[in-house]
């Protein structure tokens, strides 16, 4: 099989026995995630720097990363799943390996990790440019509501009713 990550889908040549196929896959995704005890790690030039790392591992990685930013807590990612990756996967190679380059690197001064949770949702093509904005936009958001109040409505727009869930988020 051969993989190779295009933009703005991905394209799988398969060649069997039996047939020759190719198979277009782009599903885009909207993750967020938190540092752990919602600690307010990300200020910048943290975020920057943090957000760099992510993209450029992300890219080593074939995993194509459109929009990525954050405030104090937590970040948004809008990224296209890759087609040999589960969400969960994808996501936790991107937190993993970032904890890791943030401890070795010493880019704070004490012990940082992401929260075990996470939000991931489907975006269609037609509200792409909208979470794009929304993304962009994260400092001037959040100076209207906080992380949790985001992310209860995240939770509850996706049609989640468990608000304990959030109680677990940090």
């Amino acid at each position: 099989m051969h993989n190779r990550m295009l933009y703005p889908y991905e394209r799988i040549e398969c060649n069997d026995s039996l047939a020759s196929y190719m198979s277009y896959i782009k599903i885009w995704i909207h993750a967020v995630w938190g540092t752990k005890r919602r600690m307010p790690f990300l200020k910048p030039p943290t975020l920057e720097k943090v957000c760099d790392h992510i993209r450029k591992n992300a890219e080593d990685k074939g995993i194509f990363i459109d929009s990525i930013n954050g405030h104090d807590d937590h970040l948004h990612v809008l990224m296209l799943l890759k087609s040999d990756y589960s969400i969960a996967k994808q996501i936790q190679l991107l937190k993993g390996e970032s904890a890791f380059w943030v401890n070795k690197n010493k880019i704070i001064d004490t012990k940082f990790e992401w929260t075990d949770k996470y939000f991931a949702s489907s975006v269609s093509d037609d509200k792409v440019e909208r979470v794009r904005k929304y993304i962009r936009n994260q400092q001037e958001h959040h100076r209207k509501s906080s992380f949790a109040e985001e992310y209860e409505r995240f939770l509850s727009g996706v049609g989640y009713t468990d608000v304990e869930f959030l109680k677990d988020f940090g």
